[in-house]
């Protein structure tokens, strides 16, 4: 079998379509790779290692619509799907090769194959992971050993109780890429609870190791028996530091979680690095107070659904509360599912807070974030604890309310990871 060879000449001397697949090629499945496909082309071949450099390098992966890794995805979901193992292992080599475009992590990939099992089927993923795990190890990964059982959703992290009394329960998130570069605490509003931070966690444990306690009285932690006080729930936040933490953690707080970090930067200062202090007060006034003592009275005689309403008008801007009922909805179900003991106990404390006078103490760089339509703690409460603590900045966000990080969760997060780049 013989075959023409391609013209050349001035005219002919560069195909720029070719050239472009190729380009593609290479920049996705390496040179190595891709030199023994095409150094492996004959007379019988040829015209197909052609075919498929113009009209799936060039002619797909070509295409700006997609960005590379979107594109590695789809092909490795299709290629296990159909049980296309060939294919899936070239492109699998090519994503998880360095310096390749637009590269995967194993992480991504482990992501990518666990989504594959729902909907290409258990038995595809299972032999797309043991492929892809041969893969790794040829390509330098050390896989270290470790059980089913010791695994976590990197979604909800780890979940702890601490060994002391009263029991107090948090989440942990691990640090995904590497070493963690700090252990941030995310500390919740009043009537919630640790997974009211759920996208912020995640986020925020790309780099940093992330825990998500629950306050005491609320979700999985003890319900308390009597009163309690600010004091009462900065020294637990002391005890889960001291339990779960090598060194200072920065504290973020919105609302009540706020005056904890006041409270345990003022009575702990060696266990803060630094302070978010979100939607939140030094002080109420005498009408806030009574308010609040009409509160603990609805709650003591109907349960949350008694405060329910009103408390949603409070946390979310109305133009929210149209916007995203299932939102409102999903954070009513949660308030209401809050033990009435634990929230009239943890409001007495909210309550009396009164820190103004001690603001001067906390040394820690401190970030305020205040919301423009909060009526809970209006700008000007947060801006009074800003100008209390040398140094502090303070970020407004527009056109939200209290739970400005459920309404406003990118703005929030952007707000909180300059801060904590800021830190080193």
């Amino acid at each position: 079998m013989s075959q023409t060879p391609p013209p050349t000449g001035p005219d002919f001397g560069f195909d720029h379509d070719f050239e472009r697949g190729m380009r593609n090629r290479r920049a996705a499945m390496s040179d190595p790779f891709v030199d023994r496909a095409i150094g492996q082309s004959h007379a019988f071949n040829a015209d197909f290692q052609n075919f498929i450099t113009r009209y799936a390098w060039h002619g797909v992966w070509g295409r700006p619509g997609l960005d590379w890794k979107s594109r590695r995805l789809i092909v490795l979901a299709i290629t296990s799907a159909l049980g296309r193992w060939e294919e899936f292992d070239g492109h699998l080599r090519g994503a998880l090769t360095p310096g390749c475009a637009g590269a995967l992590t194993p992480d991504e990939v482990r992501e990518a194959l666990i989504q594959f099992a729902i909907y290409a089927g258990v038995p595809a993923a299972n032999t797309a992971f043991a492929r892809a795990a041969t893969i790794l190890r040829e390509l330098g990964h050390e896989l270290a050993p470790r059980t089913a059982d010791l695994s976590t959703h990197t979604g909800v992290g780890r979940s702890v109780f601490t060994r002391s009394r009263p029991k107090l329960h948090a989440t942990v998130r691990e640090a995904r890429n590497g070493a963690a570069r700090h252990t941030i605490v995310l500390s919740h509003s009043l009537g919630l609870d640790g997974s009211m931070w759920d996208a912020l966690a995640n986020e925020l444990a790309a780099e940093h190791r992330v825990i998500c306690p629950d306050t005491r009285g609320h979700g999985r932690s003890e319900i308390p028996t009597g009163a309690l006080t600010l004091a009462d729930l900065a020294e637990d936040a002391a005890r889960l530091i001291d339990e779960l933490c090598d060194g200072p953690v920065v504290w973020v707080g919105i609302s009540m979680g706020g005056m904890i970090g006041q409270e345990l930067a003022l009575r702990h200062p060696g266990k803060v690095r630094a302070l978010v202090l979100a939607n939140t007060s030094s002080q109420y006034p005498e009408a806030g107070r009574l308010a609040m003592d009409e509160r603990l009275s609805a709650v003591e005689a109907g349960g949350l659904s008694a405060v329910s309403a009103s408390s949603l008008q409070r946390f979310f801007s109305p133009a929210f509360q149209v916007a995203q009922p299932a939102a409102v909805a999903r954070t009513q179900r949660l308030l209401e599912a809050c033990d009435p003991d634990g929230y009239r106990a943890c409001l007495a404390a909210v309550r009396d807070t009164h820190t103004t006078d001690r603001l001067g103490h906390i040394k820690v760089p401190t970030l305020a974030i205040a919301s423009s339509q909060d009526e809970s703690t209006p700008p000007a409460m947060v801006e009074a604890v800003a100008r209390g603590i040398a140094g502090a900045r303070l970020v407004m966000l527009h056109g939200c309310a209290h739970l400005s990080a459920l309404e406003q969760p990118a703005e929030f997060a952007a707000a909180v990871r300059e801060f904590v780049a800021r830190l080193g």
